[in-house]
């Protein structure tokens, strides 16, 4: 089994539940561990796997709290830095539907500091890049880059997932596609929620976003469609996959749910791409069952909480 690197923020998300989706009328909140590259960790321990998790976060309660979250589900938190900058936050509003609203508080995730030693320990290992905040300067951006390059050299699995937040962009969605491009173009696998694929490739549709997102370099694309299940492309072939009909109330850490149930199942690989390309049946079956994790997420509050464990996956009834 591969080790997986997920590389980006942990912060709290401070969510307000069943308060409408705007963050303007909620009055009460609760606070959650959350942040993108955390929640896949947590999911691939969870579910089996064998996740390290690769970020900052302050020398805060807050930030005691996020490491001693992470450390509880057996993340290798050995490369994982403290600062003196106060934790990044998050506040979320949802609804009876479960949509979100969301506002940022950025702070300890900006200030990880590049390690070079750390470039050997990729080695023939999966390496995850799917942090909202990484494209937004500090020095998280620059090591978000280094940390590629590493990967590359070092012949890892690579995974992307942009994870787009309007309000980390606002007026700057163009300098968010450039950004995410050199991403796109060198790993072998890109999630993207149907949003994003159009918003990067600029088609009109998911099948037309995956054709223009593969002539960038990327060999295996899934594009989540929430209740609708998930396309599933590659050079070769496209298939949507069915989700698993369930109630959903809380929408956060579902994609995070889903791609972290995929890179679980693809590290007992021996050699993920080929196979992955070349049996189109197997990746199907791994996207199902990733689908099934990240339905089961929006089952409950909070992103790594709801996150079902390997047990409750397997014990799911369609």
């Amino acid at each position: 089994m591969k080790k997986v690197f997920c590389i980006g923020e942990l912060l709290i998300d401070f969510v307000a539940e069943n308060q409408g989706s705007d963050l303007s009328k909620a009055k009460l909140f609760t606070k959650k561990a959350g942040g993108a590259p955390a929640n896949v960790a947590c999911a691939i321990n969870k579910l089996g796997g064998y996740a390290a998790f690769i970020g900052a976060l302050g020398k805060d309660a807050f930030g005691d709290f996020l490491w001693n979250t992470l450390d509880a589900h057996q993340i290798d938190l050995s490369l994982a830095q403290r600062t003196d900058t106060f934790t990044t936050l998050a506040f979320v509003s949802i609804d009876s539907s479960g949509e979100r609203d969301f506002v940022f508080s950025r702070g300890a995730d900006k200030e990880l500091q590049y390690d070079p030693s750390v470039k050997h320990l990729f080695n023939q290992q999966m390496v995850h890049f799917g942090a909202a905040t990484s494209f937004l300067g500090g020095k998280l951006e620059e090591a978000y880059g280094h940390y590629m390059f590493d990967a590359l050299t070092q012949d890892a699995f690579i995974s992307f997932d942009p994870n787009f937040r309007g309000d980390l962009w606002k007026n700057n969605k163009e300098i968010f596609v450039k950004k995410c491009m050199p991403f796109i173009e060198k790993s072998q696998l890109c999630k993207f929620s149907l949003e994003e694929a159009l918003l990067l490739s600029g088609a009109a549709d998911a099948k037309g976003a995956c054709d223009i997102l593969h002539s960038h370099g990327v060999p295996i694309i899934c594009i989540t469609l929430g209740a609708e299940g998930t396309l599933v492309s590659t050079p070769n072939t496209k298939k949507q996959i069915p989700s698993s009909a369930v109630k959903a109330i809380d929408t956060t850490g579902a994609g995070d749910a889903f791609i972290g149930s995929l890179l679980c199942q693809i590290s007992t690989l021996p050699t993920p791409l080929d196979q992955l390309v070349n049996e189109p049946d197997t990746l199907y079956t791994m996207v199902a069952k990733a689908n099934t994790a990240g339905a089961l997420t929006t089952t409950s509050y909070g992103a790594i909480a709801a996150i079902p464990s390997k047990a409750e996956l397997e014990n799911f009834k369609l």
